[in-house]
């Protein structure tokens, strides 16, 4: 049936994933010189849907090309493949919330979900964000004291409480076959 806990835990698997679309998956802060001669804080954002990335803190006319910067780390580190691990772990779980009659084969959909969660997780921490920052280190150059400041944000997050909720899922999906064949042990 539907109405089951895991159906709850399936949905919300799905909806926290979701929010990597809407939410970046880590902001850098960099200080930069501006043409005036000053200093400038410049933040840039990571996102697995690319938008406007780069927000100067004043208008000031700055020394480099902000959306060279930002078009450098994308090539480095593109979004698509997170969106992709995305997508799927969304489909995933609402197939797996409908296949509540084939409980063995809802596990196994569920524990590629559980994969593909545990994959973003891996890519967001690992490659995509330091491969950003190199990317975006790499139009800059070797200029002394640009330090980085990474900051993750939910699109980093939300995958690990995808992972917890998809386990939760597949533990609830094992239980109910246990008391099914317990059931029919009694017949």
């Amino acid at each position: 049936m539907i109405q089951r806990i895991q159906s709850v835990y399936l949905i919300l698997a799905a909806c926290a994933m979701a929010l990597c679309f809407m939410f970046p998956v880590a902001t850098y802060k960099v200080t930069l010189p501006a043409l005036d001669g000053s200093q400038q804080e410049v933040t840039f954002k990571y996102g697995i849907v690319p938008s406007k990335t780069a927000q100067v803190e004043n208008e000031v006319e700055m020394m480099m090309p902000l959306n060279a910067m930002a078009k450098e780390g994308y090539r480095k580190a593109p979004w698509w493949p997170m969106a992709g691990v995305c997508g799927a772990v969304i489909v995933l779980s609402l197939v797996a919330l409908f296949m509540y009659k084939n409980r063995m084969k809802q596990v196994r959909v569920v524990a590629v979900g559980v994969l593909l969660s545990v994959v973003y997780v891996f890519m967001a921490f690992v490659w995509i964000v330091d491969a950003f920052r190199k990317g975006m280190n790499g139009v800059i150059g070797n200029q002394v004291g640009v330090e980085w400041v990474t900051t993750y944000n939910v699109g980093t997050w939300a995958p690990i409480a995808a992972v917890v909720l998809l386990f939760l899922a597949q533990n609830a999906i094992k239980r109910d076959e246990k008391k099914v064949r317990a059931a029919d042990r009694l017949r």
